[in-house]
Formats: structure tokens, C-alpha cells, sequence
């Protein structure tokens, strides 16, 4: 059976994933009342922020040619300057409100819908992605959006109309002064491309330098424990060292692109020969005085748009470097399939395995081959295995953290991609030796899985793990806030809350992966006590060595390198299997002869 689509969990507004550009604009349109009236403020802007040296060249001609009313035409442009001076604040001032809504928003649509990506994806796709790395794209990346769009994209909007809309005052003033700034534009474009072309791999590169730099920060982190008891601080702190110099000689590597800006240079020479022209067509009577400073006050306009390039488009590329590091996530292909519309049913837990091989993405051998069993609803099975034999990656197939890349596993009849994949997963529960608690309150651990439960409940499922007794000695009790994976507690005490969770959440199939190695003996027995009443009527999948557990399972599975070996009761197993045989060699107890030992010392 083939993947249909990829698990998202995304509001109801679509975005188009084709490209980078479709997507960034599918986004920035979700806002286009705001962007729409942005752009109508910022073209108000302009207009009257170039409106002002006209008016000023107005007022000069007035002084030059005075008259009997020369103080109320001059009171009266002074009041008209003033005024689209306002206007151009106030526009400003709306334009860029507009913008910042547009960016924020942009940021936090952008970081919803990574994460709802994340949740959809299958573990095939967190196994080759580095975690440090992931944070770098759900936190800088995604904040560099909002930098790409104010004052990014905004000043470039800016200044584009900073430019067209003093060439047509120009234009009107004096179409022949149009020749400089036209060639200054046309100059200036194919500058801002070669710019562009040289700054855009630097900045990607410092994106994913950036990556590199969060991820293994994360590493040292997460591992701090291994670092200390190593010693190795100082190679650490060299490594990290390495990682912050690259990341710095990027960011010079853009520091010396941008020093060589020309077109700054350009701009000069096209304000010296706008003068000169300026003066050639006064001498020839085709331009006055107040036209000439209208023109020279049209044409320093441009200074601004030429300026702020520089800062603008490296807002940009950065922000298109950072859409891309999170586009790429975000349509990174999974097998996994959330099967929305299908099968939902109250699971009666029969599980069966057909031929099923199973592989880890680049791995060089199989880890799974050709597994096939039953299980009857309500049956214990237990798994058994030299460690590396694939034990763990068996229990990932049947509630689909892993897809079988050979043959199918059944769960009441029903292939498992075809089950509605939140319906599947709400039905099974597991318990791994290595547990992971979230780091808040120990209540809110324990009703992880059934987020409606009462008090009371979460009490009852606490005092089956035999939690409530350790729980109650803390200050703040069921409140107690526990640290990142929590830290705070014991292995047991952590094993025992991930066992409240499992009582709670109810599970018709329940996998308990080596679940009671950091609980001693005596709680171990009480646990085991609890666990058999929370048994009764479910399939269990039980991973252990113990052979307290091991021997009232109702059948064992015994795995060698991926393959199913042996499978029988224990007493069975003892007589038949070598390899599970083996298993039991450290313990003080007599084996039974091999069956076949026997059959061959029959027949001597």
C-alpha cells in the first residue's frame, strides 16, 4: 500500500508550497486589506514628500519676483509644505503599522504551520534532522520573515516609489532633466542585481552556519553529562569556538560585499551632472531659478531610496535564505499518512504480522525479515533478544511510528495505514525505558493522554503505578512542577509516572518496553501486581529480560538479527530454542536438555 498524503495539522488557509516566492506571497495576500492599504499610504507618502520641493520652488519664485501679494501667497505655501509634510508623516506612519502587522503575522503563521508540519512528519524524518538545527529554523529563521518584510521588503517598496514618483515630477517640470536620473535608474538596477547575485549565497550560507552553531550547542547541551565526565570541556569549547568563527567570517564575507556598493558612487555622479545640466539649460533659457531648486530637491530625494538598498536587500536575502531553510522542512516528504477518513473503530487488540521486513533509512543491512506471528485480543506476548536484535523497532511498527517497508501488520483485521492514524494511535499505549516527561506539573504528566481526566483519576491511575506515596511527599504534590524531562525525579519515580499515564489513557494495546529496569524489586512486584489487573482484557506486547515478567506472558517471541527465531511458553522455548537458552545462561537455574539432544542421545 502506497502513502497517500502527508500529516499536516494546518488552519483552514492554504498555502501554496510550490515555490519559495508562491509560498511567501500566499501568506503576505492572507493580510491584502493590509498590504493593499499599505501600499496606497506609502504611495500617499511619496507623492507628498515630493510634492514639498516643488512648493518650495514656488515659494522661491515668489521671492524673486515679489508683489503686493507676495506675504500671503508665501503664508499660504508654507501652509500648503507644512501640510503634505504631515500627510507624509501620518502615511508613514500607517504604511509601516500595516507592514509590522503584515510581518508579525507573517512569523507566527509561519512558525504554526512548521510546527503543525512537524507533528505530522514521521520519525524517519526527525532520525536524519538535528534537533539544535530544527530550533534554528522555528526561532531565527523564522524571525528573520519579519525582518524580510519590515523594514526589509517595506523600505524596498519605499524606495522604488521614491524613485518613480520624483521622475514624473521631473518630467513635468522639465522633460529634458529626465535624461540623468533615467540613466542613474538604469545603472542602478543592474547594480542592485550584480549585488544581489553576490550577496544572496553568502547569506544563505550564513543561515545554515547559524543551523550548525544552534545544533551543536544543543548536543553539548543535552549531552553536558557525558561532556563533564569525559573531560572534554576544552574540545567542546573549540569545536563550538569553530562553529561561532565561520559563522563570523560569513557575516564579514557580507561586510565586504556591501562596502562595495556602488551605487552610492552613482548617485554622486548623477547629482553633480544633474547641476550641470541643470545650469547648461538655465543659460539657454530653458530653466529658471525656482525650477532649478524644485529639480536639485527632486533629485536629492533619491538619495534615500540609493542609501537604504544597502541595508534593505540584505534584510531580504536573509529572509529568503530563512523561508527557504523552513520551506524545505516543511515540504520535506514522509510515508507517513494521517488517513483522516479512515478506518475508526474501538480496537479489540488482535495484532498480526504478515511477512514483515523492516529497514531504517540508509542503514546498510535489514532490520526486520520476514516477521510473521499472531496475537489474540487480550494475550500477553512477550519479545525477547540479544540487544540489537530489533525488538524495539518491532513494538514502532504497530502503531506506525515507523511504516514496514515489507509486508503488513494488522491490527484487528485492518492494515494499520489503513486506520485513522489518530484513532490508532489513541488506542495504544507505550512505555519506553528511556521515559520522557514533559516539564510541568506532575498532574499534567500523567494526563498527557487523557487531558479531560479528573483529580480523582489521575490519582486512581497514580496509585496503581504505586506513584501516589512518593508524589504526595513533595511540597506542592500532584503540582509539583518537574524539570526538562524530568530531570528532578528518579528513574523510577519517572518509569512509575509514565505507568500512571498508561493506567490512564486506557489503552486496547499497550507496549512496555523494557518499562520497570529502573524500579527495584519490591515496587517491581507491586508494579507487576497493578499491571496484571490493567491487563486483563488488553493485548500486551511486554520487552524484557526478567524472567518474573517473562514467565507469565502467554507466549514469547525470541528474535535473532531481525528474524523471528523461536516462539512458544516459556517451558516450550527452554526445550527447543538455543537462543532463548542463551538468554537465561546468567541465571542460577537448571535447564532442561534441548529436545533435539535428546532425540539424538535416543537414537545413539
Amino acid at each position: 500500500m502506497t502513502a497517500k498524503a502527508e500529516f499536516t495539522v494546518t488552519d483552514s488557509f492554504q498555502y501554496d508550497r510550490r515555490s519559495r516566492a508562491r509560498w511567501i506571497w500566499s501568506h503576505i495576500w492572507r493580510y491584502k486589506f493590509h498590504l493593499i492599504g499599505g501600499l496606497l499610504c506609502l504611495l500617499l507618502e511619496i507623492s507628498m514628500f515630493s510634492l514639498s520641493p516643488v512648493l518650495i520652488g514656488q515659494a522661491a519664485s515668489i521671492l524673486l519676483q515679489p508683489g503686493p501679494t507676495a506675504q500671503n501667497q508665501l503664508l499660504l505655501l508654507s501652509l500648503a509644505v507644512m501640510l503634505v509634510l504631515v500627510l507624509d508623516g501620518a502615511s508613514n506612519m500607517v504604511a509601516f503599522f500595516a507592514a509590522t502587522h503584515i510581518g508579525t503575522s507573517f512569523s507566527a503563521d509561519a512558525r504554526r504551520e512548521l510546527y503543525a508540519s512537524l507533528l505530522g512528519k514521521s520519525q524517519t524524518v526527525f532520525d536524519r534532522l538535528r534537533v539544535g538545527d530544527l530550533m534554528a529554523r522555528a526561532t531565527d529563521d523564522v524571525s528573520q520573515l519579519t525582518d524580510m518584510i519590515v523594514p526589509g521588503a517595506i523600505l524596498i517598496i519605499e524606495s522604488s516609489l521614491a524613485i518613480v514618483v520624483p521622475l514624473i515630477y521631473i518630467g513635468f517640470i522639465s522633460w529634458p532633466m529626465l535624461l540623468v536620473p533615467i540613466v542613474f535608474l538604469i545603472v542602478h538596477i543592474f547594480a542592485v542585481r550584480a549585488y544581489m547575485r553576490r550577496l544572496n549565497p553568502v547569506t544563505r550560507l550564513q543561515r545554515q552556519l547559524f543551523g550548525r552553531l544552534n545544533a551543536g550547542l544543543e548536543e553539548t547541551i543535552s549531552g553536558i553529562e557525558v561532556v563533564k565526565a569525559s573531560a572534554q570541556e576544552a574540545f567542546e569549547r573549540r569545536k563550538y569556538s569553530e562553529h561561532a568563527t565561520r559563522l563570523r567570517d560569513a557575516f564579514v564575507a557580507q561586510g565586504e560585499i556591501e562596502a562595495r556598493y556602488l551605487p552610492l558612487l552613482f548617485y554622486a555622479l548623477a547629482v553633480g551632472l544633474s547641476f550641470l545640466q541643470s545650469m547648461l539649460l538655465y543659460q539657454r533659457g530653458l530653466l529658471n531659478i525656482p525650477q532649478i531648486i524644485s529639480l536639485l530637491g527632486l533629485v536629492a530625494i533619491l538619495r534615500f531610496p540609493t542609501f537604504i538598498s544597502i541595508f534593505s536587500f540584505s534584510l531580504v536575502q536573509s529572509g529568503l535564505a530563512s523561508a527557504q531553510r523552513i520551506l524545505d522542512i516543511v515540504r520535506t516528504e514522509t510515508a507517513m499518512d494521517e488517513n483522516a477518513g479512515g478506518h475508526s473503530q474501538p480496537m479489540r487488540g488482535e495484532i498480526t504480522f504478515e511477512n514483515v521486513g523492516f529497514s531504517y533509512e540508509g542503514a546498510a543491512r535489514p532490520m526486520l525479515q520476514d516477521i510473521s506471528f499472531h496475537v489474540r485480543p487480550g494475550q500477553t506476548i512477550a519479545i525477547v533478544g540479544q540487544t540489537g536484535s530489533g525488538k524495539t523497532s518491532l513494538t514502532q511498527l504497530v502503531n506506525r511510528t515507523y511504516e514496514a517497508t515489507q509486508g503488513r501488520v494488522l491490527i484487528d483485521g485492518v492494515d494499520v495505514r489503513d486506520w485513522n492514524l489518530a484513532n490508532l494511535r489513541s488506542q495504544i499505549g507505550k512505555i519506553e525505558q528511556d521515559v520522557f516527561l514533559f516539564a510541568r506539573s506532575i498532574a499534567d504528566n500523567i494526563a498527557y493522554g487523557a487531558p479531560g481526566a479528573t483529580q480523582a483519576q489521575i490519582e486512581h491511575s497514580a496509585q496503581e503505578a504505586q506513584a501516589h506515596d512518593f508524589i504526595l511527599s513533595f511540597p506542592q504534590g500532584y503540582a509539583t512542577e518537574i524539570g526538562e524531562r524530568g530531570v528532578t525525579l528518579s528513574g523510577g519515580q519517572r518509569q512509575r509516572i509514565a505507568l500512571a499515564r498508561a493506567f490512564l489513557s486506557n489503552p486496547r494495546i499497550l507496549i512496555l518496553d523494557d518499562s520497570t529496569s529502573a524500579i527495584d524489586s519490591a515496587t517491581e512486584d507491586e508494579i507487576q501486581q497493578a499491571m496484571r489487573r490493567v491487563q486483563r482484557g488488553r493485548t500486551t506486547l511486554l520487552i524484557t529480560h526478567r524472567l518474573a515478567q517473562i514467565r507469565w506472558a502467554d507466549a514469547i517471541l525470541v528474535l535473532d538479527q531481525g528474524r523471528l527465531v523461536a516462539a512458544g511458553t516459556h517451558e516450550q522455548l527452554l526445550r527447543r530454542s538455543p537462543h532463548y537458552r542463551r538468554i537465561f545462561a546468567r541465571y542460577e537455574v537448571e535447564l532442561p536438555p534441548l529436545e533435539a539432544q535428546v532425540a539424538t542421545e535416543l537414537a545413539a
